[in-house]
């Protein structure tokens, strides 16, 4: 036996992606005693600047973005009350197909090995026993999201640790849900093109595909404060529009998809810790 508390390691892209997709679980499992530790691998430079500039825009200044991004995932981490941040600090390689792809020091150029193996070094730092990251399309083919899924895949295999792996996901039902629900909110917003409501249309899984059901309900205000906390952003934020109740009511499920476990748990889980404690 060991007095180490139990752990959980969320690898992310982008500061904001903690909030997004994990926001629930890592409230929910602070509030529950267990050690949170997030690892953010980009700066997040490629975001939106002050006034809402783009990227490439006139007096876009990826340098002082990421200033001020990292401010606000100290915010966001405090919000979640995550024990502990971990930045790797890549360039932010922007939308795929973006020229900052390719600009040195962009976490898409970053070879494997070097990201792997600092990822590996936190990894033997904080022993996690459960590490959840993206899929291998990074859930939506952002370039960084499957960067961070690529390192955390081969970190994993360069250490001795053998923790429950999840994959961060969303059944369809839910996102033919919020396709209604974007309609009903965004009423300016264009209609997609066919290609791209063909691409929304393959993100997630069918529902019987989910492996780990976890319900975050009671955490879902920490959450939508959590995203409220990276206020720059706010323009691509969808969520943030539907305002805190409605959220909670949407919200407050968080799905994932079991790739790794040494602990025999039954499928379907309702809790990443299920067969550890």
């Amino acid at each position: 036996m060991t007095d180490r508390p139990l752990t959980l390691m969320a690898v992310h892209a982008h500061p904001d992606d903690e909030a997004t997709g994990t926001g629930g679980v890592l409230a929910r499992y602070a509030a529950e005693g267990i050690r949170t530790v997030l690892v953010t691998c980009t700066d997040g430079g490629c975001g939106d600047g002050p006034g809402g500039v783009k990227p490439g825009g006139p007096g876009h200044d990826p340098a002082a973005v990421a200033r001020m991004r990292r401010r606000e995932l100290d915010a966001s981490c405090e919000v979640l009350n995550i024990s502990d941040l971990e930045t790797l600090d890549y360039a932010d390689s922007g939308m795929m197909g973006w020229p900052s792809n390719d600009a040195p020091g962009s976490f898409w150029k970053t070879p494997l090995e070097e990201g792997a193996a600092r990822l590996a070094d936190l990894m033997r730092h904080y022993r996690p026993d459960v590490v959840v990251t993206y899929d291998e399309n990074g859930f939506y083919g952002h370039p960084d999201h499957i960067q961070a899924h690529r390192i955390t895949m081969a970190a994993l295999e360069l250490t001795e640790l053998t923790p429950k792996v999840y994959w961060t996901t969303m059944p369809r039902s839910a996102m033919e849900r919020f396709g209604k629900i974007m309609r009903e909110f965004g009423e300016d917003m264009p209609e997609p093109d066919p290609a791209e409501a063909a691409a929304l249309a393959d993100i997630g899984l069918p529902d019987d595909e989910i492996t780990t059901w976890v319900d975050t309900t009671a955490f879902s205000g920490q959450k939508f404060d959590a995203l409220a906390a990276h206020a720059s952003q706010g323009e691509n934020i969808f969520f943030l529009r539907m305002g805190k109740e409605r959220f909670g009511e949407l919200m407050g499920m968080e799905t994932f998809v079991r790739v790794q476990d040494a602990t025999g748990a039954a499928l379907p889980e309702n809790d990443l810790f299920a067969g550890l404690r």
